[in-house]
């Protein structure tokens, strides 16, 4: 009874003093002090001493809103919810900085909602929302960028980091980010991040297999965390070091560290249940104080008269304590033997993981060297092309004819190869799109027939068409798709037919409403193709056999072209082939016909028949040629003279403006990649006080995603470097008869 009175005595003294009147205080509390308690507070989070967190917090926040200090009533609110966080409370972590930013956005504290800010990215990782994560990030790095707030950078950078350890795909950028980190915190006295950055270092080391950069890092981390009393990142680094002393087969060692983790862990979990006792005692108030009393009173009379029963009770407690012992013990070995395994299947799993990263990224590597070396072939390739075609019409004699036709045809066959390589590149990074337009099959075959004459007529093959002619004249369809299709596919034909015969047959299989069915057939006497090489020949990089591509060249990309394109067109093609026999493609494509649309729009406006283009037109026209490339600007310069065109030329998108400002040009060829500002700046600042002059992209960039940048920005076409004369005349004079049309 005499150590019941004590009890009472402490349990009225403790809680009195807890419900005290705050009025009491006769002097207001300063700034200052609120500040002093706000940094204890998140230092004892630091040190994981969260009962004396609460303490100092709750102080704060009383004091805080006693003198109606809104921004440090935030400011409490928001390491309220870090210690949350901390103790893994992610959805109270989240209430408590949800108050503190909606205060600090109405007060305007910059400063406070930018701490809060990477205080929510720290608890959206947790919650593994990386993105959401990233973007909390992002404002808070604008502030404190025009801050110049080097430590904050830091701190951003780092916790960055944290997130591309997350994201499986990012890991690359990891250690870019802790660099970034460690520049910024250089001069940081700020030693619990500076904990975290060595921490995460050697965790991005363990990953990449550099185990004694690794070890390195954790003993730095170790000691700044001892030095520090941070109990958690020493529970933490305790435990990757036992990862890697395990990964370099010091058994010992990792034994020994992950004892200590443990060790640390039992505290933290102690310290905890203290907080959790603690926060539950806060609640109770002063009318809970007589019943504890009262219950208290009557329990200990009751141990009074049941303490021989007691006696046998903690006997058998004692037996049974022993027995469960035993057990506990045989499951611990159990669970220690399943925890192996389960590490191994994280490890084969985590191998497995990063073969895929290996496969991803060399894919990637893949496809930005083939954009990069091809678009560095194109702009010299123009040279080239350019210079052979200028050579060609000066009336050289037969012997430097045939060099230059020579070197016209190489030109041609690298070109070819260039766009085929690009073609297959956006295939398989799924760029291609499907563009629909009204099209005159039967010409738009002629063509390809036209162009590919020369190359039958070497090999004194002849070119046979076949067309239906209950084909409809206009077909709705992707025409630059069914030409990529034709140029492959009758060009795979006369590479291997040497004088024989190629037939082109296109035929109506059937019609649904407005849909128009065709099927199409290449068949050739040539070589053919044995059967067990008949499926590879689809695949890259792949033909007949070694023989074959040493006789007749080539890349064996052109028919992988064609099976990608025909399946986006939903189409498959069918070979049959015998070898020495000769081969036949075929495949069926549909399209749309719709015919009365067509008759009613020939009826009502017969005007907008197609008007036949000359280069007459550009005679005496002025044509300014932006170009940084002195060969570029000669060559495009010399064409169009021939032509007899007024030509002037500007080495830089500012001149350009100028001139434009000065002068009346008919049209502008514009270059995109120029030092200062770019074509496309350029042709932004032209629009601002000229929106009639035709604008033309003369670029050797590729055109898979950038149509709509360039249209959106005020061109009115583009044209790919290196060209063909005929397209590029074709353009150039559609503009301009239509510029004189509407004068």
């Amino acid at each position: 009874m005499k150590n019941l009175k004590l009890i009472f005595l402490f349990i009225a003294s403790m809680v009195l003093f807890g419900f005290q009147d705050p009025g009491i205080d006769e002097a207001a509390p300063k700034p200052e002090e609120i500040r002093e308690l706000l940094n204890k507070a998140e230092h004892s989070i630091d040190i994981m001493e969260f009962d004396k967190a609460r303490e100092d917090l709750n102080k704060s926040l009383e004091y805080a809103k006693r003198i109606d200090n809104k921004r440090y009533i935030a400011l409490a609110s928001s390491i309220l919810s870090r210690l949350h966080h901390v103790r893994h409370e992610y959805d109270k972590a989240i209430t408590q900085l949800d108050r503190a930013m909606s205060i600090q956005r109405d007060i305007k504290d910059d400063l406070g909602l930018n701490y809060s800010y990477i205080l929510y990215s720290k608890i959206l990782t947790s919650k593994r929302e990386y993105d959401r994560a990233l973007k909390y990030l992002d404002l808070a790095d604008k502030f404190y960028q025009k801050q110049e707030n080097s430590e904050q950078l830091g701190v951003i950078a780092l916790n960055r980091a944290v997130i591309y350890f997350g994201k499986v795909e990012n890991h690359d950028r990891v250690l870019s980010e802790l660099h970034n980190a460690e520049v910024y915190l250089d001069r940081s006295k700020n030693k619990y991040e500076l904990a975290r950055l060595n921490y995460f270092y050697a965790r991005a080391y363990a990953l990449e297999g550099d185990y004694q950069k690794a070890e390195k890092a954790a003993q730095d981390a170790l000691r700044i965390s001892q030095e520090g009393g941070y109990t958690g990142m020493t529970m933490y680094t305790y435990g990757l070091l036992s990862q890697i002393s395990e990964s370099r087969n010091n058994l010992p060692n990792a034994l020994e560290y992950l004892k200590k983790m443990n060790e640390i862990r039992e505290t933290v979990f102690d310290m905890n249940k203290e907080a959790l006792a603690t926060e539950a005692n806060a609640k109770l108030g002063m009318n809970a104080l007589k019943t504890t009393v009262d219950e208290l009173t009557l329990q200990a009379e009751e141990n009074e008269k049941t303490l021989k029963v007691n006696k046998l009770t903690t006997i058998l407690s004692v037996a049974l304590i022993t027995i469960l012992s035993l057990l506990t013990l045989s499951l611990y070995k159990n669970n220690n033997l399943r925890a192996r395994a389960n590490e191994l299947l994280q490890k084969k799993n985590s191998e497995l993981i990063l073969a895929k990263e290996n496969a991803e990224k060399a894919s990637l590597a893949k496809a930005q060297f083939l954009t990069t070396i091809t678009h560095e072939l194109r702009t010299p390739l123009y040279a080239v092309t350019g210079l052979t075609h200028l050579l060609l019409e000066e009336s050289p004699t037969e012997s430097q004819k045939e060099h230059l036709n020579s070197l016209k045809f190489s030109g041609e066959y690298l070109l070819s190869l260039i766009n085929n390589i690009l073609d297959l590149n956006k295939l398989e990074a799924n760029k291609v799109e499907i563009v629909k337009s009204k099209f005159d099959l039967e010409k738009r075959i002629s063509d390809v027939l036209i162009a590919l004459k020369n190359s039958a007529d070497e090999r004194n093959t002849k070119l046979h068409f076949n067309y239906d002619k209950k084909i409809p004249e206009k077909l709705v369809g992707d025409p630059l798709k069914v030409s990529q299709i034709l140029i492959n596919l009758i060009g795979n034909s006369i590479k291997f037919t040497e004088n024989g015969d190629i037939w082109i047959n296109v035929k109506q299989s059937k019609i649904e409403g407005e849909k128009v069915f065709l099927q199409f057939e290449i068949k050739d006497n040539g070589e053919g193709i044995g059967k067990e090489k008949q499926k590879a020949i689809f695949e890259n990089f792949t033909q007949g056999s070694t023989q074959i591509n040493r006789k007749f060249g080539g890349t064996g990309l052109g028919l992988s072209i064609v099976k990608n394109l025909l399946g986006l067109l939903g189409s498959e093609i069918i070979l049959e082939s015998e070898l020495g026999e000769g081969s036949s493609f075929a495949f069926e494509l549909e399209f749309e016909a719709p015919e009365a649309e067509l008759k009613k729009a020939a009826t009502a406006s017969p005007q907008t028949k197609e008007i036949e283009l000359t280069n007459d037109i550009m005679k005496d026209k002025h044509i300014l040629v932006v170009e940084d490339n002195k060969i570029n600007q000669m060559i495009t310069r010399k064409i169009l003279e021939k032509n007899k065109v007024v030509c002037d030329v500007a080495d830089n998108g500012t001149i350009a403006i100028e001139k434009v400002k000065n002068n009346d040009f008919d049209l502008i060829l514009m270059d995109i990649h120029m030092p200062g500002i770019s074509g496309i700046e350029a042709t932004i600042e032209i629009r601002k006080f000229d929106f009639d002059i035709p604008i033309i992209a003369l670029t050797a960039v590729t055109l898979d995603d950038n149509l709509d940048e360039f249209y959106l920005n005020g061109f009115n076409d583009i044209i790919p470097k290196p060209y063909k004369t005929e397209e590029f005349f074709h353009k150039i004079n559609k503009y301009l008869a239509a510029r004189e049309a509407a004068v």
